[in-house]
């Protein structure tokens, strides 16, 4: 499921990312997150495999978002994608 949030998410036209849900609180950021603690978890091989996809993932969110430091909180623990901006 958190994969195919970033595949609908980065399929649709534009700079601003959506989820793929109508659901308040479900927001690819959360699919990001299930994704860094799958990564916490698979075997070195596996793990590697992810990690590489996670890049890609990562370097997307990242062109198609803009830094916000100013909601830089505990709550996110270092958790970089909750520190991003999505514009329309």
């Amino acid at each position: 499921m958190a994969l195919h949030r970033f595949e609908w998410a980065f399929r649709q036209p534009g700079r601003y990312l959506e989820g793929p849900y109508e659901s308040p609180g479900i927001e690819i950021e959360d699919g990001r997150d299930d994704l860094d603690e799958a990564l916490r978890r698979l075997p070195p091989g596996a793990r590697a495999d992810l990690g590489r996809l996670v890049e890609r993932i990562d370097a997307e969110f990242e062109r198609r978002t803009l830094p916000d430091p100013g909601w830089v909180s505990d709550w996110t623990g270092g958790r970089w994608w909750w520190w991003r901006l999505r514009e329309r």
